[in-house]
């Protein structure tokens, strides 16, 4: 069953593991290095990255490098853009309501 890529950044850890991706592909055992969790738990959290696009993988000899697939990202940007767009607009109506307040106050 594909999961939706809202409940695979819904976990804490694995929003930590995207982050460390972003920066630099990074190895199973290298992102494991990062939590106090067991490096099988790291795998089942990668895992669910995976069932959702939101990494990549290349094997690479013996290891397995995850990268982080940014066009999966762009679909939660796009999502979080109606949000920015009316937080936007708040405030620039704000704006015009204290840019009015002021003009009455001289």
């Amino acid at each position: 069953m594909k999961r939706d890529v809202f409940q695979a950044i819904a976990d804490p850890t694995r929003r930590a593991i995207l982050v460390l991706i972003a920066v630099q592909a990074m190895t199973p055992n290298a992102i494991a290095e990062h939590f106090p969790s067991s490096r099988q738990a790291i795998s089942k959290h990668i895992h669910v990255l995976l069932e959702c696009e939101l990494l990549n993988q290349q094997q690479q000899g013996r290891e397995i490098f995850y990268h982080l697939n940014p066009t999966k990202m762009q679909d939660v940007d796009n999502w979080l853009q109606q949000f920015r767009d009316l937080v936007e607009k708040r405030f620039t109506q704000l704006d015009d309501v204290l840019v009015k307040l002021k003009t009455e106050q001289k």
